[in-house]
């Protein structure tokens, strides 16, 4: 059996060449680098844009690297065991972010491995994915959201998304009325309130912004709120999308079979990487659901070339001036191309993302020596748990 060999990290931060906002000016990276038993070695990452960069690369050194030496290197094999390891630390969240860095690395040794591609280890069902425009504009002036939809309507885009959740509902319905003048009545519309409204709020608010032909809403309420999107659902006509926030498989279950959403947006990298994002697809077309993956063209783009045909078509989200490859982040060319609206990949072996470290130094190596972890002896228990 190929087991793990070792796993080793580096912290990094990425800046933005476009801010989110005053205080959201980079976004934090823990790259990873695995070595399997027979010397294959794979690049992966963890991913969270402001906080908890260095919990997860501490669960990550501390935790998951001692539990995984010795397992099997295999992607997926291991992804349950060590799931349930670290659930007394929470089932999702930092752990599942810190999950992603192992199972992303595994994935790329295993198509590095086998001299292709992670879309092609999986299996590619298609050459392209349509893509929409999206950008973190709240703040935005409203010429300058206006002039943001713009360039995506002259880069080819027939979808956008912005941001809604302004104080002032007016302000939201200006905007979201300027930004339909711009895109015509052909193009799709979809606003994102980032969990800024409660139920009333919510409830006034997509009934006033619906006039303007919207595809779906997302996160109009706290993201954990079931109850609240359930009866939302209930309420409008406008499908709701969820799931960027939403951790686990059991977690998207649970908002399927209560009807609170119609689209699920699982983020690649906070449910744990491609295992479990593959297990959300399975169960979003067994319930009937669209899904389209959160962020990280780059990374999602590939795995959405992979997915099953459910009648819906597949969108992938390209967040303005935030790929990793156009911010220099990648030691390599982008794997993924976006133009005219679709996204197609590059040639490239593995993911195609490795990240590029500080300038002379090795990017199979981490940024700091740790200390020799004990392989996983698998006749042993595991630790007991209150």
């Amino acid at each position: 059996m190929t087991t793990i060999r070792s796993l080793t990290t580096r912290l990094q931060r990425v800046p933005l060449t476009r801010p989110w906002g005053e205080e959201v000016t980079s976004v934090g990276i823990v790259a990873t680098h695995v070595v399997r038993s027979d010397g294959a070695e794979g690049w992966g990452f963890a991913w969270t844009p402001q906080i908890g960069a260095s919990a997860v690369q501490a669960l990550l050194e501390r935790d998951i690297a001692p539990a995984s030496v010795g397992r099997s290197a295999v992607p997926g094999e291991a992804w349950q065991d060590l799931w349930e390891h670290l659930h007394e630390a929470g089932g999702g969240g930092v752990t599942t972010i810190a999950l992603a860095g192992l199972d992303l690395a595994l994935w790329d040794a295993e198509a590095r491995s086998a001299g292709t591609t992670v879309s092609g280890l999986i299996g590619r069902r298609r050459e392209r994915v349509r893509a929409y425009g999206s950008g973190v504009n709240l703040h935005y002036p409203l010429d300058e959201l206006l002039a943001q939809v713009q360039r995506w309507v002259d880069a080819g885009f027939d979808a956008v998304k912005i941001k809604v959740g302004r104080p002032d509902l007016a302000e939201d319905l200006e905007r979201v009325a300027a930004v339909r003048e711009v895109l015509g009545p052909d193009r799709a519309l979809m606003i994102d309130a980032n969990q800024r409204w409660d139920l009333t709020a919510a409830t006034t608010a997509i009934e006033a912004l619906s006039r303007h032909d919207l595809t779906w809403v997302e996160e109009p309420l706290r993201a954990d709120d079931l109850a609240g999107h359930t009866e939302l659902a209930r309420r409008i006509d406008v499908p709701l999308a969820v799931g960027e926030n939403l951790h686990t498989l059991h977690r998207v279950d649970d908002f399927l079979r209560a009807g609170a959403a119609q689209i699920v947006q699982p983020n690649i990298v906070r449910v744990g990487g491609i295992t479990p994002f593959l297990r959300i697809a399975e169960l979003a077309a067994s319930h009937g659901a669209t899904l389209h993956p959160h962020l990280l063209p780059e990374l999602s783009g590939q795995l959405a070339l992979t997915l099953p045909d459910t009648g819906a078509e597949l969108w992938v989200e390209d967040v303005e001036d935030a790929g990793f490859a156009a911010l220099g982040a990648l030691v390599d060319s982008s794997p993924v191309r976006i133009a005219d609206g679709y996204l197609t990949e590059n040639a490239h072996p593995g993911l195609g993302l490795r990240f590029a470290p500080l300038l002379g130094a090795d990017p199979s190596q981490p940024s700091e020596p740790f200390e020799p972890f004990e392989p996983f002896d698998p006749s042993q228990p595991s630790a007991p748990t209150a």
